[in-house]
């Protein structure tokens, strides 16, 4: 028998055993009149938009059976997400829980709650100036920084408010502070190599162009090092929320570091005392000063995680996330006894310096209750720990960690635990605490 007949007689055996039509349905460009079966999309502002338009067609509309959202912000008790106080546009985290790979889509990505608004920025008219400790101060349009040398680099951006909670139902909840994606620009160096720094300078001041004019103080060796003054994000232009037209990337440090709506770099000799900088530099206790600003080991279970549910025993990839300030993540591990032991997982693709690593670990479940967790290593061999070494750490108990703020206790990167019962229902598997854990009001990008 020819081998293109018994292939053809392979297909449609395979066709008429599972029961399915050969003939594909018709693909049609046109009205929704045209297109009976077609299914009209809902946008989030509530209006409906139809997959096969023009606009869908000019810029590309996911499926509607695909509705990821973002998680409106609010308190970190899902059962009590009242909003912060005088909201000029609401804030909203990184949906962890359902998305796949290391990327976070853009529309996905985090966003904070910021006080005075998104600003609407011409980019024919946005400038961004470098002066200070400078021999050439510089102002730069954003079509002159495009024709600048420029770097594409995937980067997690994440906020110092992320932190493991037993309240948390999601991991949105506990997690959706932080995002990953792939931003291109012009290496900050680059820029100020331009300009050129004059001695005694050891500090750049960056400002945004929004209302507030947010400013964060950079040690100038990190400057020099992999900051990047981006306008695109995944592909295409940085989202309005995410700064456009120019955004600061500071790898690895705490998200209110990485200055949006980009327009000022300031050189300077030592950090200012803007708004945002008082919680930290003016704090005594030396674990939250000038040298905490780096990000330590943290990872967390995405799958199975919180609100979701296994369908009966058998086999199933734990999958998550681990990620560090300090570099490469080395290794990750997953328990499924509650911590008492721990197995190396397995790393999905690249591994990246300070972005998000994917991690999975095949695993048959037997239908009984379950908690399983995950910990990571970086390349500077630092250990994410448990909620009781951070908790010594810091000198306290657990209810007073808990209450603390992240901005008096720094970064929280203690491991989260998922507990799966025996109908396969997965809720937070830390214990409760007799506290009440509200998120803090800051700006916290």
């Amino acid at each position: 028998m020819p081998k293109v007949q018994g292939r053809r007689r392979f297909l449609q055996k395979s066709a008429a055993l599972a029961g399915l039509a050969v003939a594909p349905a018709s693909v049609v460009l046109g009205s929704p009149a045209a297109a009976p079966n077609a299914l009209p999309l809902v946008q989030g502002d509530g209006t409906v938009d139809d997959v096969n338009s023009t606009e869908a067609v000019l810029y590309g509309r996911r499926s509607p059976y695909a509705n990821t959202l973002r998680r409106l912000e609010g308190s970190m008790n899902p059962d009590s997400a009242t909003p912060r106080p005088n909201p000029t546009r609401q804030g909203a985290k990184t949906p962890l829980g359902e998305l796949t790979g290391i990327i976070t889509p853009s529309s996905l990505h985090y966003t904070t709650q910021h006080f005075y608004g998104i600003p609407t920025i011409d980019p024919a008219s946005h400038r961004l100036m470098i002066h200070g400790l400078v021999e050439r101060p510089l102002i730069f349009s954003v079509d002159e920084l495009k024709r600048l040398p420029f770097v594409s680099r995937i980067y997690f951006i994440e906020c110092i408010g992320n932190r493991p909670n037993p309240q948390g139902r999601t991991v949105a909840d506990t997690h959706g502070r932080a995002a990953c994606s792939e931003w291109t620009g012009v290496p900050l160096s680059v820029l100020l190599n331009e300009t050129g720094v004059k001695a005694g300078a050891k500090w750049i001041l960056a400002e945004g162009g929004d209302g507030g004019k947010h400013g964060k103080s950079v040690p100038l060796p990190k400057a020099l090092d992999d900051c990047i003054v981006a306008y695109a994000q995944n592909g295409e232009a940085v989202r309005p929320d995410q700064g456009f037209p120019l955004r600061l990337v500071v790898p690895g440090m705490e998200g209110i570091y990485q200055v949006k709506w980009l327009r000022r770099i300031k050189v300077v000799d030592q950090p200012y005392l803007t708004f945002q900088e008082s919680s930290r530099f003016l704090h005594e206790d030396p674990k939250t000063q000038l040298d905490s600003y780096e990000f330590g080991p943290k990872s967390v279970i995405t799958y199975p995680s919180g609100s979701q549910r296994l369908n009966g025993r058998g086999t199933y990839n734990i999958s998550g996330l681990a990620w560090s300030g300090a570099g490469v993540v080395r290794k990750v591990e997953v328990s499924t006894d509650g911590g008492k032991t721990y197995k190396d997982a397995q790393i999905a693709g690249q591994v990246f310096p300070k972005a998000f690593t994917r991690f999975y670990y095949p695993w048959n479940w037997d239908g009984e209750e379950a908690v399983i967790q995950s910990r990571c290593l970086d390349e500077k061999d630092q250990m994410q720990p448990s909620e009781e070494e951070f908790a010594k750490y810091w000198g306290w108990t657990r209810q007073q960690m808990y209450q603390a703020s992240n901005t008096t206790m720094g970064h929280c990167n203690w491991i989260q635990a998922w507990k799966i019962n025996r109908s396969g229902d997965v809720t937070n598997g830390l214990p409760p605490v007799a506290i009440t854990i509200t998120d803090m009001h800051e700006d916290h990008r």
